[in-house]
């Protein structure tokens, strides 16, 4: 029997390995890199077994052992998932093919901020782990209240000459441990109860304004890194599955969808923690709950 997942994060790299392990022919599609988010966190400190590790290393490692059970890759992004005659046909831009049952675990991307002229690629990046190295000894900025926007301000601190990091409330969501770290690091500094209202300059981002209680606020910048949450890449499924009113999709207790044989694991369904540890749950239950369904066919 064939299953498809679609995602190479840490949930689809997960349910490979259990469904290779089950005997079952597994092809992985995956639009981007393998690892996804996952694979951009410059530090995981929170995952079991791994005092520290590397984003990319352990989604490597995840990977490495998939590959060696037989795991198949396409790079291809899916357009749509359709249920037909107890099977489900996936789609990419070129092709189409058949499988007994299929794997959501398509992640989640980053947000944008939605104010004109975002500068995106000219200053404003997603991704500090991924550019963060351009801006060696400058200013720059981060956006955001969670564990990302946190670790991308000390991940930044030992690259750039001052960071400042802003968010739109005094309290922050990420871990009391990781803020603690943060506000040790003598070049950060912290821009709290304001939110950026216009970006400005030339050719490349150099101002940042936001608003604050007391009006306006200038932050002169030579980069900006924006970490203010994620949006469920589940359009290939939209008018399929279940989705809630910010596009997760939702799952029973199994992490099967509303339509029988359709799983969805990670980031890219309803949960209230996302993290790389319950991600890679997902996928094992996702997995196990979908083989056990096919072989009672």
């Amino acid at each position: 029997m064939k299953i498809a997942i679609i995602g190479g994060g840490p949930a689809g790299l997960t349910a490979a390995i259990y469904a290779l392990r089950n005997n079952f022919e597994v092809v992985l599609f995956e639009k981007g890199g393998i690892g996804g988010q996952a694979a951009i966190t410059n530090e995981v400190e929170n995952y079991p077994a791994f005092k520290n590790i590397s984003g990319f290393e352990l989604t490597n490692k995840m990977y490495e052992q998939a590959e060696s059970l037989g795991l198949k890759t396409k790079y291809e992004e899916i357009v749509s998932v359709k249920p037909e005659d107890g099977m489900f046909l996936v789609k990419t831009e070129d092709d189409a093919y058949i499988f007994d049952g299929v794997i959501l675990a398509m992640g989640a991307s980053a947000k944008a901020l939605g104010i004109e002229n975002e500068f995106v690629g000219r200053g404003v990046s997603y991704c500090a782990t991924c550019d963060g190295n351009f801006f060696k000894e400058k200013t720059v900025a981060v956006v955001g209240g969670g564990n990302t926007a946190v670790d991308d301000a000390l991940y930044l601190s030992n690259i750039a000459k001052k960071v400042y990091l802003i968010h739109r409330r005094e309290g922050f969501r990420a871990a009391h441990m990781a803020v603690e770290r943060v506000k040790r690091q003598p070049n950060v500094e912290f821009v709290t109860n304001a939110v950026p209202v216009r970006l400005e300059g030339g050719d490349v981002l150099e101002k940042v304004i936001v608003k604050t209680c007391d009006g306006e606020r200038e932050i002169k910048t030579d980069a900006l890194f924006v970490a203010v949450g994620q949006k469920p890449n589940s359009d290939c499924v939209k008018g399929l599955v279940d989705i809630d009113e910010n596009g997760y999709i939702l799952t029973n207790g199994n992490l099967e969808t509303c339509v029988k044989g359709l799983y969805a694991a990670g980031d890219v369904r309803q949960k209230t923690l996302r993290q790389i540890v319950t991600a890679t749950g997902d996928g094992a239950v996702a997995a196990t709950n979908l083989i056990m369904q096919l072989l009672n066919k």
